[in-house]
């Protein structure tokens, strides 16, 4: 989805939280915040124009004098229209700051093994050799202190959720020997509380297959070596 040319948010660490600005008649001013305004419901159009997930907060923030501002109709948003359809000009010191569910970027998953390294382009099938060391990795871009990661796995037989704190935005999971049960599908989910809310983030899946035996590569590699 392209990102809205008439709807941002600024002046937040993420583009899916900040000061809601509307572009209307060619003119961008910030959103009035009057409370009697807005509520979630309200507040998610612009969430979901701006492919930022739902609402999940809405505050007014006053400031030390009157600028002119958009005053959207709540009526109207929630008949469907989009919010410049909905605007009309205004004087306000009361400015509507948002933030949407989506606020994180999207986490990167990895994967290595002590036979053989695996870059993570080619992570669509993850091999390991049974019985070797294997690490998934997750890693996510900084924009918040702390937080921690979930690495999910799943398979046809169990769901298994494993957590480590972000140490320098990343975690890594070591498994000491791959065995069959460790074939399935991982994905890592980072945590972080920030403006008093929890978030959380998705990677793509990656799928693991076990195969062979560690012993038998080795006496392969030697034989060759």
């Amino acid at each position: 989805m392209n990102e809205p040319d008439d709807v941002r948010l600024v002046g937040g660490d993420s583009r899916c939280a900040g000061t809601l600005e509307l572009k209307h008649q060619g003119d961008w001013r910030p959103v009035r915040g009057r409370y009697s305004d807005w509520t979630l419901k309200e507040a998610a159009a612009a969430c979901r124009d701006l492919d930022c997930g739902s609402a999940v907060s809405v505050e007014e923030r006053k400031e030390s004098s009157v600028r002119s501002v958009w005053r959207i109709r709540p009526d109207c948003v929630q008949s469907g229209s989009a919010l410049r359809e909905c605007a009309a000009s205004g004087s306000s010191n009361s400015i509507m700051n948002l933030t949407c569910s989506d606020l994180l970027l999207q986490p990167n998953i990895s994967g290595s093994s002590s036979v053989d390294r695996v870059s993570e382009a080619q992570q669509q099938g993850f091999h390991v050799l049974r019985g070797s060391t294997f690490t998934i990795s997750c890693s996510v871009q900084p924009q918040y202190p702390g937080g921690s990661f979930h690495l999910t796995f799943t398979s046809s037989t169990s769901a298994l959720n494993y957590t480590q704190p972000a140490v320098n935005h990343s975690a890594h999971f070591l498994f000491p020997a791959a065995e069959p049960a460790h074939q399935g599908s991982y994905r890592c989910v980072y945590h972080v509380y920030v403006f008093s809310h929890d978030f959380f983030s998705e990677s793509r899946l990656i799928s693991l297959t076990v195969a062979g035996k560690l012993t038998v590569y080795m006496q392969v590699w030697k034989m060759w070596k």
